[in-house]
């Protein structure tokens, strides 16, 4: 590294100075990668695809997650995605689930289930893009604690944290996004009295998510906003995106070569017409020096 700069610091006496600072930015995109990710809950990609279409034209993200496509294979919309300027790859299902990564370039390696699980919902989507391995997830709700779909939900979520550390071995680039259905703390919750022990904010729910921390992945909305109230869902009943009554279920978990430098949710979409009842959540990083 040493010599690399000592050859800018050379070139660098010989050019002029507007020159110079030109040839050093390209210098240090050649050694570093900026990308912009994003995960977004749309709860069915046939209503939501014009606001999907102005996202993608506005925000110019290099890959986003999209989870509840709720639309079979066979009908979902690529074209529209590719004239965008995006490529795509799917796993649907009629009526429920359905998940999708799109990407500026090309999507390598995709997985389409938790391997070895034996459920037919659509809930996961792997795949590498520019190097990193983007796992896009859709985890059950499991509708009330104790209940029949709860016990499917930690089920579940015991499978596929035995294939994260699979991944996790394999791909030093790594984020795991998508609708957790897990408010990870009180902060994530607009009135946590009215959540305790409730779905979505229970105790093994939340000991699962912190699990996932102690592999070494960080959430990245919360590195960056370590302190302030964020949401991601409000119900579509009582007026609660209007009301503020939201809580944070939708995240970014990141492996440690993964440096976010910006973030948040982008509120606003939840604010159109006929809108998913997520917004979404963004976090652009600066990778690792990869000359390393």
């Amino acid at each position: 590294m040493l010599c690399f700069l000592s050859s800018i610091y050379i070139i660098y006496n010989n050019l002029s100075k507007k020159d110079a600072v030109v040839l050093e930015a390209k210098a240090w995109l050649s050694h570093h990668t900026r990308m912009k990710i994003v995960t977004w809950n749309v709860n069915s990609l046939n209503v939501r695809l014009p606001h999907v279409l102005a996202f993608l034209e506005s925000e110019q993200p290099d890959v986003l997650a999209l989870q509840e496509t709720k639309t079979i294979d066979a009908n979902f919309p690529f074209e529209a995605i590719n004239a965008a300027g995006y490529q795509v790859i799917f796993a649907g299902q009629k009526t429920y689930n359905g998940v999708a990564i799109l990407s500026r370039n090309e999507a390598i390696d995709p997985v389409f289930d938790v391997p070895d699980l034996d459920d037919p919902q659509r809930r996961l989507l792997a795949a590498t893009v520019d190097g990193v391995r983007i796992i896009n997830i859709y985890i059950p709700n499991g509708q009330a604690v104790g209940s029949d779909k709860f016990v499917y939900k930690m089920s579940w979520l015991k499978a596929f944290r035995q294939y994260l550390q699979s991944e996790l071995a394999v791909h030093p680039k790594l984020v795991v996004l998508g609708d957790y259905n897990i408010a990870p703390a009180d902060l994530d919750i607009h009135d946590p009295d009215r959540w305790v022990e409730k779905i979505m904010c229970s105790t093994p729910e939340r000991e699962w998510f912190q699990s996932l921390l102690e592999f070494g992945l960080s959430d990245a909305i919360r590195q960056l906003h370590p302190d302030q109230a964020m949401h991601s869902w409000w119900d579509y009943r009582m007026n609660a995106f209007r009301r503020h009554w939201g809580i944070r279920i939708d995240h970014l978990l990141v492996s440690s070569a993964m440096q976010a430098v910006d973030g948040g949710i982008a509120t606003s979409y939840r604010a159109l017409e006929r809108p998913s009842d997520h917004a979404p959540v963004w976090v652009k990083f600066e990778d690792a020096d990869i000359s390393q």
